[in-house]
């Protein structure tokens, strides 16, 4: 994803991390001249992990932690050069409209990596889920369809440039 994005050009960027974590891939782009980070994230179980990762970078001024669903409420958030969703679409089950949101954000560039559709990508989709009925948690795993996630990002002007498919993840680079 950071390959990508550098050689696509992330000098002076701001960037939109959906799905930020710990904030390993903001760090990464920052270290590589982008200009200013939002991150977004639906829990706040990673921000003290995060705070003292861009503390001990010295890159605390230059991201914004965020708890704020991009899909149920858009408008709360500014656009941004780039986008980047890792390991969040398959956490999300309203792909379309978590998608949507994400595209519409993106002035230039969108990257998002999702776990493979194959049968064996959904029987570990299937795997994970019964682990977490049987915890009795209520979060749950999606292995969504590719070409419909790519076909949301096409409909909202992105076309793919890239691709790189790993063993369990998919990674597409997307531009405007």
């Amino acid at each position: 994803m950071v390959e990508f994005l550098d050689e696509r050009g992330i000098r002076g960027a701001t960037v939109l991390e959906i799905g930020g974590g710990i904030g390993e891939i903001q760090i990464e782009l920052l270290r590589r001249g982008a200009a200013q980070v939002v991150s977004l994230e639906l829990v706040d179980a990673y921000d003290g992990e995060a705070q003292r990762l861009l503390r001990d970078a010295g890159l605390e001024d230059r991201v914004v932690r965020r708890r704020h669903d991009i899909a149920a409420h858009p408008d709360g958030v500014e656009r941004a050069d780039v986008v980047v969703l890792h390991r969040v679409v398959c956490c999300y089950p309203d792909y379309e409209r978590l998608l949507a949101a994400a595209a519409e954000h993106a002035r230039r560039l969108l990257v998002f990596s999702y776990p493979r559709h194959g049968v064996l990508g959904r029987l570990a989709t299937a795997a994970e889920n019964a682990v977490f009925r049987a915890r009795r948690t209520t979060f749950r795993t999606f292995n969504h369809s590719p070409d419909a996630m790519l076909g949301v990002l096409a409909e909202h002007g992105l076309t793919g440039v890239y691709t790189h498919r790993g063993l369990a993840w998919q990674v597409v680079g997307l531009e405007r």
